[in-house]
Parts: structure tokens; sequence; C-alpha cells
């Protein structure tokens, strides 16, 4: 890893070095929290878990191959050398910014309430047609995950395109200062972590700390129809580049007309130029991702033909409106995550299926006080939407039942109280043909029911 070696590493992160002049001049090849990912001459950062302290692994990793650790110990008699510092987790941050900093390279920095990991894979899948591109893998997209992911890049990635999440004020700066982006995408502010966040201008807020963190010509490519996201029109002394749908931004979508559950055609203009895409995954929330992309390929250089490649060519990844033909029956696998926004963007999505439409949902996490209404009002979403059918499990998701109730009278409502039950139910009431909707916060565990299915 260019200029890592032990004496910069050390220096970077405030520890004392303890080893050979030697080995102090030597870089490390990579580094990880866990030991079993140890290759040779990597770091091992001796992170305390909630149940696991990784110094008690610090041996093992030695054994494995590692070059050093970094430990928050003096260690007797250490197979190897060490990089002593008050917290692994601090000094791991600290790290991570001074190797982005050493490299010649593109970072893009995504963050927004709903929506982050899909347009972070519609970015990489279009940056992907001219460069070499790493990107956060699954949900590494918090203060242990971006470091893991920024020690990832390698000399041959020329973009590095990182999903940043947050759930409260001031860990956007601690991101940001790690990744520094050359470009920050925010798709949009919606209503998540509100036990923290209070509101949506609250929600701005955190989101937006990202802009401190730009690199000096750094620009912010932002969602133009939201109403926050909006007020932003200039960021650091640079003029947004806003996207949208319909006309009045530098970059838009017109003719948007859903293909079923298979996909979405727009044409996209963009800098006088226009272009016909079939993106192939349903909901008009993926055009904006597309939009997204196309704004952070423009400030990359792209043509619109490696735009129009990149989008068509993405794929969905489980959990995030993943589609999957089973037994006769088509599951929409959208479990990873849900709040008031997304869940109402899969309903829309479910209402264009073909045959009997079943929606199963469950709680939405960390919404603050006003959860319950919440949860109504994607109930009150179904109304005209011709769902056949709900079931649905959780406390909370009892209001989505209980509106769905009212404004569609058509649907079936099922709730219950354990998922067990819900399971059970579903898989006798449901037939070949049928189109099901899975969808809930992390922590209900749906992809246990997308599994019975």
């Amino acid at each position: 890893m260019k200029n890592m070696t032990l004496a910069n590493i050390a220096a970077a992160c405030g520890g004392t070095y303890y080893g050979t002049e030697a080995d102090k001049n030597r870089e490390i090849a990579g580094a990880v929290i866990d030991n079993r990912l140890i290759e040779k001459d990597y770091l091992f950062i001796a992170i305390k878990g909630a149940r696991v302290d990784g110094h008690s692994f610090i041996p093992a990793a030695f054994e494995a191959g590692a070059l050093a650790v970094l430990s928050e110990y003096e260690l007797e008699n250490p197979a190897g050398p060490y990089i002593l510092v008050e917290s692994c987790e601090t000094a791991m941050k600290k790290i991570a910014k001074f190797y982005r900093q050493s490299l010649d390279i593109k970072v893009v920095g995504i963050t927004g309430s709903v929506g982050k990991t899909s347009t972070k894979e519609m970015i990489a899948s279009v940056l992907a047609q001219k460069y070499n591109v790493l990107k956060t893998e699954g949900n590494f997209n918090n203060e242990i995950g971006l470091p893991l992911t920024i020690f990832k890049i390698r000399d041959e990635h020329e973009v590095a395109v990182l999903e940043m999440g947050i759930s409260d004020f001031g860990e956007m700066h601690r991101l940001a200062e790690m990744a520094n982006p050359d470009v920050c995408v925010i798709t949009n502010i919606g209503l998540c972590h509100l036990e923290n966040l209070i509101d949506r201008d609250g929600i701005l807020k955190a989101k937006t700390e990202s802009f401190e963190h730009l690199t000096p010509n750094g620009v912010a490519v932002l969602n133009g129809d939201d109403d926050k996201l909006a007020t932003k029109t200039e960021v650091n002394g640079r003029k947004t580049v806003f996207y949208g749908i319909g006309g009045g931004k530098e970059i838009y979508a017109a003719n948007v007309e859903a293909i079923g559950l298979t996909g979405t055609k727009a044409t996209i203009h963009v800098s006088g130029k226009q272009f016909e895409v079939e993106i192939p995954i349903a909901g008009e929330h993926n055009v904006y991702n597309a939009l997204a992309a196309v704004g952070v390929a423009r400030e990359l250089g792209l043509t619109t033909d490696e735009m129009k490649r990149g989008i068509e060519s993405v794929q969905t990844i489980g959990g995030r409106s993943n589609l999957i033909h089973r037994n006769g029956l088509t599951i929409i696998d959208d479990c990873y995550n849900a709040n008031p926004v997304s869940m109402k963007a899969s309903i829309d999505v479910l209402a264009k299926a073909e045959g009997r439409k079943i929606a199963v949902l469950g709680d939405m996490g960390e919404l603050g006080a006003d959860e319950r209404a919440l949860h109504y009002s994607v109930g009150e979403h179904f109304a005209g939407k011709g769902i056949d059918m709900l079931f649905c499990a959780g406390e909370l998701s009892a209001a989505i039942a209980e509106a769905v109730n009212k404004v569609s009278p058509e649907t079936e409502v099922y709730h219950f109280v354990t998922k067990e039950a819900l399971i059970e139910e579903v898989k006798d009431r449901s037939r070949e043909g049928d189109t099901i909707l899975v969808k809930a916060s992390h922590f209900m565990k749906f992809p246990e029911i997308v599994k019975a299915l």
C-alpha cells in the first residue's frame, strides 16, 4: 500500500512504534480487523467489539503472516512489530484519512436517506465503463466499514465509490474527513434516524456535513426534486449539479415509462445531449439513481454512450428490489432495510405487477416520536394501488394494517404478532402467478421470509 510504512502509520495515528528500525520502513500490504482475513504483510487492527476483543487474536495474526499489529496494550514478547495507540478505532480512522490523501484517485462519496446502496451500484456500474473502480461492498458504510473499504484501494484503482451512512450528528464529519470526496452525491432527505436527527431539517444538516470535506475543486451532485436539497444551490463556492425528473434541472429524465417489474424506460438529458435508456430495475426511484450516476459520470469525463451502457448493465443485489422467481412466485426481495419513503416506493413497484399483488411488510425502526403516524402513512399509500393482500408483522405495523383497512377495502389485510405465524399464512395463501413484496427494517429479519418462500 502506497506510503503505508509502519513509520508513517504510527505518525498518522499518533501511535508509538515498537519494533526494529528495519521493519519501521516496511510497507503493509493491507489492513483488516478480522485475523481470518490476514494475508502476508498485513496490518492487524485489534478492535474491541461488543462480544470479542481483537487483542486476543494478536498471536494468531502474526502466525497468519501479519507484518504488524495495532494495539491498545503494551505487548510482551510479540512475534513482530506493533504500534501502541489509545484507541484502535480512532487510530484506524486517522490512518484511513492519511492513506486516502496519499492516493492519486477520484473519490465519489454517496449519502442520503434512501437509495444509497442502489445509487452506489448504479454509479459504480457507469464509471466502470471507463475506469477501474473500487466500491463499498455490503454494508461497509459506517465508521468501521468505511476505513476498511479505503484500505482496499490499490494502485490499479482509478475511482473509489464510497457509501456513507449515518444516524447522528457529527458522524458525517468523521466519515467524509476520511473519504475526502471529489464528488459528493446526496440522494434525498427522507424520514429515517429521527430518534437522533429529529426532523428532515436535522437530517439535511447531518447529511450536508459532508460538504466541508470535499476536495478544493469538489462538486455536489444533488437530487433537485427533493425540496430540502434544492435549497443547496451552491456548495463551497461552486454551483451545485442538480438532477431530477422533468425539465428545470441541469440533468433530467423525460418520457419515464415503467416496463412492468423488469425495468423502466426514460430519455436522459445531459449537457445539451439526450439518450434513450432502459434501466433494468423497476421503480421511478431507480431513474433518480441513474440520473445521479449521469451527474457523476459527466464530472469524470464519460461519454453518453458509456453512461447508457453502464446504466443498462447495472445489477440488483440481495435485499434491494431483487427479483426472485421460485415455485411459480415472483418475490420482490427488498427487505434489507426500510423507512416510509422506501416503503412507498416499493409499494408503487408492486402495483405494476401482473397477477395477484401481495405485500408482506414489517416494522420500520428509528422513526422517533411520530413512528406510529409514519407507519399509518405507509398504509394510506395503498389507496388506489390495487394491492390484493397485505400481511404484516410487528407492533408498529398494526398501524399500516389499520390504514389499509380504511383506504383500500378491496385489500385483504392480515396482521400477526409473530413473524413465524405470518410466514405460514403467506405460504398457505400464495399461489402460482402471485407477486410478493417483502420489506421491513433490518432488525425484523425479513430475509427469513424470503428464504421460506
